[in-house]
């Protein structure tokens, strides 16, 4: 099995859940923006949740489906449609060969997320089949999708197979068919385009001035058209420090609010350095870093501060409410 690529979209790549192991050789982790998208994409067609998929960024490619496929769509909406007619997200999809998936226009979010049941059958690199595309490693040739492509796509699951069967049976003449359950609207993200993001203080807190505290927490932020996978740049009251800061390099990790010379944040992301050497005035919390990864350049962003324990609580419910969904979806499969 296997999706030739008929147009590239802005950027598309294929990302897991990051390369990690290797910071410590200057090796970035890297991975899916939205992990909670990937991962959810991926019980749905019956993978395992950790499978590389397609990230779609803003303007997305259209695929031609080679033989016939079981897909899950999830993450922004990006007005995705099958010879002409739309797709619904958050659910299985099983499309017959020769469908061509196209994506249109943004309508919510900035990235989606394509899972193919199997999973896409490309050399791990680094136990990662993350493309990083400063290094060119990894992904489909190191590079994000171009015109021709093909990309090949593993054997299936059982639970994929099972969901295989049940779908067949259903499909008539249409170029595709869905299932009627979906994850619950409950677990779907809004659209984050004015949007509240909890952080804990950074290891450098105490070194801004009062008033940057302040504007931090009491004032919105832009984010720039300057950003990218490596971090969003944000645009707002100028952070200061109380006094010139010279800092060894020290780790950083996701979700980091470095505060460089110029008073403008940077929240680090996927692509992000192993290292930095900036103050870092806050830490975004691990459950709030994908509504980040789906705002789009020019949308805003408010920062709320909450302690690390809450942070911690926010991230156990997070991942039991991901592990409920996994156990009711290999349910409906069945």
């Amino acid at each position: 099995m296997s999706i030739k690529v008929l147009t590239p979209g802005l950027l598309t790549s294929i990302q897991d859940l990051g390369r990690y192991g290797y910071q410590k050789f200057g090796v970035i982790v890297s991975g899916a923006m939205d992990s909670y998208s990937l991962r959810l994409a991926n019980i749905l067609v019956g993978n395992a949740e950790g499978e590389g998929a397609l990230e779609i960024s803003l303007m997305g490619p259209s695929v031609q489906m080679e033989e016939d496929i079981i897909l899950a769509i999830t993450g922004g909406n990006l007005s995705p449609t099958i010879d002409g007619k739309p797709v619904p997200m958050w659910r299985p999809v099983y499309v017959t060969k020769g469908s061509i998936l196209k994506f249109g226009a943004c309508r919510a979010g900035c990235r989606c997320y394509l899972a193919v049941a199997g999973g896409y059958d490309i050399p791990l690199v680094m136990n990662s089949a993350s493309t990083y595309l400063r290094a060119g490693i990894g992904g489909f040739q190191g590079r994000g999708l171009e015109v021709g492509d093909v990309l090949p796509i593993k054997e299936l699951s059982e639970q994929s197979l099972r969901l295989l069967e049940k779908l067949v049976k259903k499909i008539g003449l249409d170029p595709f068919i869905a299932t009627a359950w979906y994850i619950g609207s409950r677990h779907i993200p809004k659209d984050p385009q004015h949007v509240t993001i909890r952080v804990v203080e950074g290891r450098q807190f105490e070194y801004f001035t009062a008033a940057s505290q302040k504007d931090l927490l009491n004032s919105p932020f832009q984010v720039t058209t300057q950003s990218d996978r490596m971090g969003y740049r944000l645009s707002g009251p100028t952070i200061n420090l109380v006094k010139p800061l010279e800092m060894i390099s020290e780790a950083v990790a996701l979700g980091t609010v470095q505060v460089p010379p110029d008073g403008n944040p940077i929240i680090l992301l996927a692509d992000r350095q192993s290292v930095g050497g900036y103050p870092k005035i806050a830490q975004v919390a691990t459950v709030d870093v994908a509504t980040v990864a789906q705002t789009k350049p020019n949308g805003k962003i408010w920062f709320e501060r909450i302690s690390l324990d809450q942070a911690e609580e926010l991230y156990c419910a997070r991942e039991k409410t991901i592990q409920e969904l996994a156990i009711a979806i290999g349910f409906k499969i069945i």
